[in-house]
């Protein structure tokens, strides 16, 4: 095997240092500055971005647990918006069918009203055409026995009593009554 110095291209004049060569000095010296800014930067610069990392964390922490709160309020919000949502769909529907059982009821009592009116009317026409008619055939059964009489008194030149007119109204109505049936 080959020297390792050899390999180098880099001729080394006479007294000149060789950087390969070990100086315990020299790393000591490097050792001891580098463990005395590990110890510096250990302790007056890591503890303040340890603190500020540990800040961001908790600030990051803290928002996400707001967010977190804010997401189950909202859900919760909108649960209870929903529930009265459906709480005043179904008051609208049991509105509308109280409004609708109100209006048939109302209806039915119109037309039951009507219908009574009607029926009352009816027969109140009846019984005024009845009355009419009998009003009109009594007119005209007084009207035939004054014709009658008139007629009798003057085929027996007499004067008819009003007996005689009694007698022959009673007939005449009997008469007509036999004829219609």
């Amino acid at each position: 095997m080959t020297d390792a110095l050899s390999l180098l291209p880099v001729t080394l004049a006479e007294g000149a240092v060789n950087p390969l060569a070990f100086k315990l000095l020299s790393y000591g010296t490097a050792i001891v500055v580098t463990l005395g800014l590990f110890a510096l930067l250990a302790t007056l610069v890591w503890p303040k971005i340890i603190a500020g990392l540990d800040e961001r964390y908790a600030k990051i922490k803290s928002e996400i647990d707001a967010a977190e709160k804010a997401r189950h309020e909202a859900e919760s919000a909108q649960k209870k918006f929903e529930d009265k949502l459906r709480q005043a769909q179904e008051e609208a529907t049991r509105t509308i069918a109280d409004a609708q059982a109100m209006a048939r009821k109302v209806a039915e009592d119109l037309r039951a009203k009507n219908d009574a009116e009607l029926t009352e009317m009816k027969t109140r026409a009846l019984a005024d055409i009845q009355s009419a008619r009998e009003a009109a055939v009594k007119e005209l059964n007084d009207h035939a026995v004054s014709l009658a009489a008139t007629m009798a008194s003057k085929i027996l030149r007499r004067e008819v009593s009003a007996a005689d007119q009694s007698r022959l109204v009673t007939e005449s109505l009997a008469e007509l009554s036999r004829a219609r049936n």
